[in-house]
């Protein structure tokens, strides 16, 4: 069998899939032990932080201040730990074998950890023509689309068109669509008067679309209610309650009869888990795309077989819907798995898996955030500072956290977006970009 050239070793072999927040801080911990061979599979050679997404999307960071090799992080680890660039196509758990698109590989241990990805619910034509955000490249996209419209529209002579280039929409009213809202409503006071003379910041609109009663859901409604006035002091104009069902690429239609023309409407209203084929519809839960997993992280139904994070599901009484798709658990459920692995290893028994919740963060602007920590709410610029060093320590990578810092400082300072570029011009080779995205 084609083992990709890693070479045979006594040791079992754990293949990860997925180098995301979980799958990393596994693959880390495990080659400290140097009791396992361990194979790291991504269909990119980079982490990506992708809480700090929206700000490569609104021109506050380059793309590799929040991305990292994953090489990097584990070449000093264990003589013993590969990685391989490929995407997991199918997984056969009778013979443990994992077909990639690059060939075929067999584990003792296969531990899945391919995060989530973008949940239109459904909705084929908001699927086609919105813009989402779970990789580098469409935040990219996504900056590339805002500063070509804000370049057009200085030369445009038909209004509706400008009105529509200018009009920026975003669904979804949790901590993406809440943190994109603002940069951009950051954009627009700080950027527009200074760099485009021939645009009143007045025409530039942004509506933040939630379908609930408020915002930021999954935090407490203080967190919800300190999030409102600080958009609404920024000038986004929120719709709360309101369900989106269509964007032909043109106007965004709600339930309620509302409609907007934008040239620019993102999507960040949920997401669904992303799983490998090859396993029974028995091993997920309905509508979620996540498995089922016992609170070892196992698999229902497969032994060798583990799953952490986003993709993941332990149901309890706590935690109905499972834990939050957020880093923290994806990182405590990879330290764990480490663990246990150890333990199967040693012929001890498994510890169960118990999340600590370490609280919950949401920047909306300069000096603006909010904060839920135990049983006490911040808002303003302590929750603004606490945001910013959370942010910081959990970047992968001393260069990423200083340059990000000194992006912050130089920003903070200047009132300044300094990554105005348009690397690849998104809004003419569109369905090319999607397709390679």
């Amino acid at each position: 069998m084609n083992s990709l050239n890693i070479p045979k070793s006594p040791l079992p072999r754990v293949v990860v899939i997925g180098g995301g927040f979980g799958g990393l801080k596994l693959t880390r911990k495990l080659a400290k032990t140097n009791k396992f061979q361990v194979v790291l599979v991504d269909k990119r050679n980079y982490h990506t932080f992708q809480p700090l997404l929206y700000q490569v999307a609104t021109a506050g960071l380059e793309v590799d201040s929040i991305a990292y090799p994953l090489r990097k992080t584990i070449k000093r680890k264990s003589d013993k730990t590969y990685f391989r660039l490929g995407e997991a196509k199918h997984i056969n758990p009778e013979k443990q074998i994992v077909h990639l698109d690059i060939g075929e590989m067999h584990y003792d241990y296969l531990v899945i950890a391919t995060g989530s990805k973008t949940n239109f619910f459904g909705n084929k034509e908001i699927e086609e023509n919105a813009l989402r955000m779970k990789s580098i490249a469409q935040a990219v996209n996504i900056r590339s689309l805002i500063l070509e419209n804000l370049e057009e529209a200085t030369i445009t002579q038909d209004k509706e068109k400008r009105k529509a280039m200018l009009n920026y929409v975003i669904a979804g009213g949790g901590p993406t669509g809440v943190e994109l809202s603002g940069a951009i409503a950051e954009l627009r006071k700080n950027v527009v008067p200074r760099d485009y003379i021939d645009i009143d910041p007045k025409e530039i609109r942004i509506h933040l679309l939630e379908g609930q009663d408020r915002l930021l859901a999954a935090m407490s409604e203080k967190a919800s209610e300190n999030a409102k006035k600080s958009l609404e002091k920024l000038g986004v104009e929120l719709h709360l309650g309101c369900m989106v069902e269509s964007y032909d690429g043109r106007s965004v239609k709600t339930a309620d009869g509302l409609e907007f023309e934008t040239e620019t409407f993102i999507w960040s209203a949920g997401v669904t888990g992303a799983p490998v084929d090859g396993f029974p519809e028995s091993a997920f839960v309905e509508k979620t795309n996540r498995y089922k997993v016992n609170e070892f992280n196992q698999i229902h139904g497969f032994e060798n077989v583990f799953a952490i994070g986003d993709i993941a599901i332990i149901q309890s009484d706590k935690y109905p819907k499972g834990h939050p798709m957020v880093a923290q658990p994806a990182i405590q459920q990879g330290e764990k798995l480490a663990d246990n692995l150890v333990n199967l290893q040693e012929n001890k028994k498994m510890t169960a898996f118990k999340y600590r919740d370490k609280g919950s963060l949401a920047t909306i602007g300069r000096n603006k955030a909010v904060a839920d920590i135990g049983n006490s709410n911040y808002s303003g610029f302590f929750a603004w500072v606490i945001w910013m060093f959370v942010h910081l320590w959990f970047l992968i990578g001393f260069r990423n956290r200083v340059v990000t810092f000194f992006n912050w400082s130089y920003r903070y300072i200047n009132y300044d977006r300094a990554s105005r570029v348009i690397i690849r011009p998104f809004k003419h080779n569109r369905k090319k970009l999607e397709d390679e995205d």
